[in-house]
């Protein structure tokens, strides 16, 4: 009679193992799921922005290399009446206006449409992204230049 109970008590024993294993299966699986849904925004905002020679629109690269070594890249960047350049990232960069018009600036601080004239500059800080549209009827173009040594940082 004593080896029956203790058999019983070795079937119930594993029964709750059994479910023990179950739960914690569970439990774990969730958490895993719970956790890869937590941290899915902040992957896709890790995930680094193409920079403005890699982006292409209609087939098209706006941006041409002109110079680079490791401290700059120089580029000639062009964008035709309705053209767009799409969601990309600078360094630290200096353009100039070889040929102004109309465009749309859209960033995180929103969107807004500027007017540069030919001959007009600006000196920026690193743009984690910005994207452009000319939205006039001449074509736009600037030339570029990067400062490499002046990254976009996680931060920003």
């Amino acid at each position: 009679m004593h080896d029956a109970l203790l058999g019983a008590g070795q079937v119930k024993g594993s029964v709750q193992q059994s479910e023990w294993r179950q739960a914690m299966t569970r439990f774990l699986t969730k958490l895993a799921a719970s956790t890869l849904l937590l941290f899915a925004p902040l992957t896709a905002f890790g995930q680094s922005v193409p920079n403005a020679l890699s982006v292409e629109w209609q087939g098209q690269k706006p941006c041409e290399r002109l110079y680079e070594d490791a401290q700059i890249l120089i580029a000639r960047c062009t964008f035709p009446p309705g053209s767009k350049h799409l969601k990309h990232s600078h360094p630290g960069y200096f353009s100039y206006a070889l040929s102004g018009g109309k465009v749309q600036i859209e960033d995180a601080k929103g969107t807004r449409q500027l007017e540069p004239r030919t001959g007009s500059y600006a000196n920026s800080p690193p743009i984690p992204w910005h994207e452009l549209t000319n939205g006039g009827d001449t074509t736009v173009s600037y030339l570029v230049v990067e400062r490499k040594y002046e990254p976009v940082t996680a931060g920003e």
